[in-house]
């Protein structure tokens, strides 16, 4: 199972973790550990980047191990999003930023208009732009023309946990891409990981689904195999789906004893 490459960045691991949600920052840290991911995403206006004093969840990463993806969660306009973008530029030195411009404030369904638009201006500001959007084929080959080095089309609703409820859709997204394809928000289960890889993509980003469980730490390790599994079932190709059954060990060739 090779490496996940993103613009110029090269993830051992195709599992990318979020930050919120975890009932304390160690047992985030904990989770991350044996996730065994590259990457860890922050929701940089949901925390005080000039506040030096206090516990901050950027204490309990280490930026030597995980490359940090700030996010622009939270935001609804295209205006918003690009300031957040540039300010966790200016803050962590990040050009590499997942993009989020949330288009109805009940379902966190994205705004297709404003993502595109904002993709647009940040990828000519320098900016390594991997958009949250709709699982629609194609807006994600727009964003992929705006330059964006990865397009993360969603599994299901934010925090969800509802799985992959639009398959066809994914597996089109990834046809047709020539960018990465990371499934982002709505994976629930390890399952749900195994199938959106065993579709063809390039990988998952999930948060809740780690943080929000009984036992986080136990199911960090669970989707770290899902999420391998899934991708090793993919490069080695499944058998074709049958009506009828198909003998395991075909008698065509077998000398039957009547015929001696």
């Amino acid at each position: 199972m090779g490496a996940l490459k993103i613009g110029e960045l090269e993830l051992k691991s195709r599992l990318i973790l979020g930050t919120g949600k975890y009932a304390n920052f160690e047992l985030m840290r904990e989770s991350f550990e044996v996730s065994g991911t590259d990457m860890v995403t922050v929701a940089i206006r949901r925390i005080d980047l000039n506040d030096p004093s206090g516990e901050s969840l950027l204490d309990y990463i280490d930026r030597d191990r995980y490359e940090l993806l700030p996010n622009t969660a939270g935001c609804y306009t295209a205006e918003d999003a690009v300031l957040t973008c540039e300010l966790a530029r200016e803050a962590l030195g990040a050009d590499t930023v997942k993009l989020e411009v949330i288009g109805d404030e009940k379902t966190l369904f994205p705004d297709n208009e404003a993502t595109l638009e904002a993709a647009r201006i940040l990828v000519d500001r320098g900016f390594n732009v991997m958009p949250y959007t709709i699982d629609d084929p194609i807006i994600c080959k727009k964003l992929e023309e705006a330059g964006c080095v990865a397009v993360m089309p969603l599994a299901a609703p934010i925090g969800s946990g509802l799985g992959i409820r639009n398959p066809h859709n994914i597996a089109i997204i990834v046809e047709n891409s020539q960018v990465p394809v990371i499934v982002d928000a709505g994976v629930g289960t390890a399952s749900d990981a195994s199938v959106a890889m065993e579709l063809g993509c390039d990988g998952i980003l999930m948060n809740t689904g780690v943080a929000g469980a009984r036992d986080p730490v136990k199911m960090a390790v669970a989707m770290r195999k899902a999420v391998e599994a899934g991708r090793l079932a993919y490069e080695a190709g499944r058998i074709p789906m049958k009506a009828y059954a198909s003998a395991s060990s075909p008698l065509s060739g077998v000398i039957h004893s009547s015929s001696k």
